[in-house]
């Protein structure tokens, strides 16, 4: 479905279905507006669309199942139907994972790693989609045992790629046993999640290293707080031409798939760095 490809690098268009995401939360809260948002990022050149219907953004809330489902749900299977490249699903959820599938979903995207729902490394199997295992630490509970963060407590790494090398190779051995072949499996350094930004910032310079892992890598850092602090400071609303710079690099990395919110420019910048570096 994806690989081989012309290209070294895909775009992946980031299709938030919600109210609170950090850069583009309620932006496109209609089902019509939507999917003419998704239209236009292929047309743009997004070589894969993810859905998601819950914000990972610090602070944000938890989504419950039933509201995540009527979110995305819809908006899949139009899409589906509609546009004709791969649709990726960004959950942690295994029921959603599940039904996003049914509906036309061919990625299952999971910043959990497939470790947050215990029937997700089943669903993944069963479904037959590629995976993608995004590094990131056990989500902060409340009394009641729900996620009040989905995020991880920030965490000091004595050398942070191989921690999370490490802790990549749990979630790809988890999700092996349950049935996921290796040609399915994608993997995600989880930049933003329960790392400083000192952590961002290296293990993106370093990324290319988790090529030792034997998978394709998804780098997501657009407009993330890594970006604004490389930039003194700006705010997720100036971090654009930081996210490019960051998506060129990623392109010399030979990094597998970028996920970003500006695909347009992202595309062009990608196009230009793999010419120039005869990757096309």
């Amino acid at each position: 479905m994806m690989w081989p490809s012309e290209k070294k690098t895909l775009i992946m268009g980031i299709l938030n279905t919600t109210p609170d995401s950090f850069s583009d939360g309620g932006s496109y809260q209609h089902l019509d507006e939507i999917v003419a948002r998704a239209k236009q990022m292929v047309a743009d050149g997004a070589d894969i669309i993810d859905v998601g219907g819950e914000s990972t953004r610090p602070g944000s809330t938890i989504v419950e199942l039933e509201e995540e489902l009527a979110r995305v749900i819809p908006v899949i299977k139009r899409l589906a139907s509609e546009i004709d490249v791969p649709i990726s699903v960004d959950t942690y959820k295994a029921e959603v994972a599940r039904q996003a599938v049914e509906v036309g979903a061919t990625i299952i995207n999971d910043i959990g790693g497939a470790k947050f729902d215990p029937l997700m490394p089943e669903v993944m199997a069963q479904s037959g989609a590629y995976v993608i295992l995004m590094h990131n630490r056990k989500p902060n509970l409340n009394e009641t045992n729900c996620i009040t963060t989905i995020s991880g407590e920030l965490t000091e790494y004595e050398d942070i790629v191989d921690t999370v090398k490490a802790e990549l190779k749990e979630c790809i051995d988890l999700v092996k046993v349950a049935g996921v072949p290796d040609d399915k499996i994608i993997i995600d350094p989880g930049i933003g999640f329960a790392k400083t930004v000192e952590g961002n910032i290296e293990l993106m310079q370093r990324v290319s290293e988790l090529h030792d892992l034997g998978y394709p890598i998804l780098l997501g850092v657009s407009k993330k707080g890594s970006i604004g602090h490389l930039l003194g400071g700006l705010d997720v609303n100036n971090r654009t031409e930081g996210t490019m710079a960051a998506t060129c690099f990623a392109v010399s990395q030979e990094v597998e798939i970028v996920r970003v919110h500006d695909v347009l420019e992202n595309s062009r910048a990608a196009k230009v760095m793999q010419t120039l570096l005869n990757y096309v």
